[in-house]
């Protein structure tokens, strides 16, 4: 009997472990974080945690219909941190976090921040809790990008650009203390 309980024990522990040691593949749409001042040791301004979908041969007007609200990336909401009050897009947000959708339309993207945090995709958005909407007009690239990218570019002591792009499609938001 105890060599039954022994054999039994090393068994279920065998089993465990054998699955505790299968890790996940990788994400298809990886979750990125870009700053400003990008630089470490600098007191930040803004951080942004969002995923990075890539249209893998379909068209970007199927991923990213005009007129609907979109969660810019994948997965989660894209995530806007401000560690210092700032303005963006001309309008004054304190610091604290928030989430950030986009509503493309003809020419333009409407940017909005939203005070609802840790939302996934763009299926529980309410209107109610927006604090800024930016106007923003899309340009077109030289070149296509496979995956939603965003970068920060300083444009001065007190300001800096967020740039947007994703296929031959290019926007830039305006950030300033």
């Amino acid at each position: 009997m105890k060599y039954l309980i022994t054999f039994a024990l090393i068994f279920i522990v065998s089993i465990s472990s054998g699955q505790a040691q299968e890790f996940k593949g990788l994400d298809k749409s990886p979750l990125d974080l870009i700053e400003y001042p990008g630089d470490r040791g600098k007191s930040q301004w803004v951080r942004i945690l969002y995923s990075r979908p890539q249209l893998k041969g379909r068209a970007i007007e199927s991923l990213v219909p005009e007129g609907k609200i979109w969660r810019m990336g994948a997965n989660e909401s894209t995530e806007l941190t401000l560690y210092i009050p700032m303005k963006v897009g001309g309008t004054s947000l304190p610091a604290g976090t928030y989430t950030m959708y986009a509503l493309p339309s003809e020419g333009e993207m409407t940017i909005i921040i939203n005070k609802a945090t840790h939302v996934w995709g763009a299926y529980m958005y309410n209107k109610e809790l927006d604090v800024a909407r930016i106007a923003i007009p899309l340009t077109e690239g030289d070149e296509s990008i496979e995956a939603f990218s965003m970068i920060f570019e300083g444009t001065g002591d007190d300001m800096m650009d967020l740039h947007l792009g994703w296929d031959y499609y290019r926007a830039t938001l305006r950030f300033s203390k």
